[in-house]
């Protein structure tokens, strides 16, 4: 487990829980000095004070939520929810890659294929899983998938997170655009339900070819946009110091997306952000997919297809 790291804006938590921790260690050290009234009082204070800063986030401040490197990634929801996991690996066209994981498993009753972006918790496993920028084989392994949950009839769930696609010269070698685009067309294609929930950053095309989904879920601290803030900034004001003003114009937050009907539902953080309370937030992740592919899974699999259609084409609409 990574030792506790604080954002910029989280200076007042930080201070409020490092003299809990001093607390803690002076009541462990002295015998006879109870001092968990005071322990207690402080907790409460934590937790309002984190209750009002987390409701009141500006969107350059979520995007760097949606960063935190504690907060969950795909592999800590897979371990908490599926059951029975089996890891299926490599596109049976050039290799593997490890910033799509993928495979089989049990989400509460239902067998499921498994699809997401894993970005790694230490050095280590960052560039083990390239950071979760995955790169032409890692599109064409989710493809695969796609056909294998369609042939067996298995709904299928996927995990978003990540800040585009594998940005390299050796991508583009490999058909980097041709791969994203027919990920997106074989999501279209199946007959199965798609859930799919935005679990951090959902940046570009690397995010959308995975989550071309019936239903679409986001954390209510994570983001979903078509560029990074620092991509936006640099192309606009060629200045990635602009990016807090990029984020602000792009409408990439949850609540922001739920209300241009982009999102279906916005999941709750536990105590107003994942990295604070990871178990609860996971378990709430699982209970709203699990909703969801309740419903889809009482629809004929034609009007499956046909449902996931229907709600891109409405995005492209004006609304009234």
């Amino acid at each position: 487990m990574e030792q506790e790291q604080y954002l910029e804006f989280e200076k007042p938590i930080a201070e409020l829980e490092s003299k809990i921790e001093g607390l803690r260690r002076l009541s462990s050290a002295e015998d006879g000095v109870n001092i968990a009234e005071e322990i207690s009082r402080l907790q409460k204070k934590v937790e309002k004070q984190a209750e009002q800063l987390y409701s009141k986030l500006t969107p350059w401040q979520k995007t760097q939520v949606a960063r935190h490197p504690n907060r969950p990634h795909c592999l800590d929801y897979i371990n908490a929810l599926i059951t029975d996991f089996e890891l299926l690996a490599g596109d049976r066209l050039f290799g593997e890659d490890e910033a799509i994981v993928g495979g089989i498993g049990r989400l509460q009753g239902y067998s499921v294929v498994v699809i997401g972006q894993e970005k790694g918790h230490d050095i280590e496993t960052r560039l083990k899983h390239s950071f979760g920028m995955a790169k032409p084989e890692g599109y064409r392994k989710a493809i695969r998938l796609m056909k294998l949950a369609d042939r067996f009839g298995l709904p299928i769930v996927t995990f978003v997170d990540t800040a585009g696609a594998f940005p390299g010269l050796e991508g583009e070698e490999r058909g980097q655009a041709e791969a994203i685009a027919s990920c997106i067309d074989a999501s279209f294609a199946v007959r199965v339900p798609v859930v799919s929930v935005v679990i951090g950053e959902g940046g570009s095309g690397g995010a959308i070819a995975i989550a071309t989904a019936n239903r679409i879920l986001m954390l209510e601290n994570s983001i979903y946009s078509v560029i990074s803030p620092e991509g936006c900034a640099g192309i606009l004001w060629r200045d990635g110091q602009q990016a807090q003003k990029a984020a602000d114009a792009l409408h990439l937050t949850a609540q922001d997306l739920k209300a241009l009907n982009v999102i279906d539902e916005i999941v709750p953080e536990a105590d107003g952000a994942a990295h604070r309370a990871p178990a609860q937030t996971i378990a709430a992740v699982g209970d709203a997919v699990f909703k969801h592919l309740s419903e889809l899974m009482k629809m004929d699999r034609d009007k499956v297809k046909q449902d996931r259609a229907d709600k891109f084409m409405k995005m492209t609409r004006l609304q009234d």
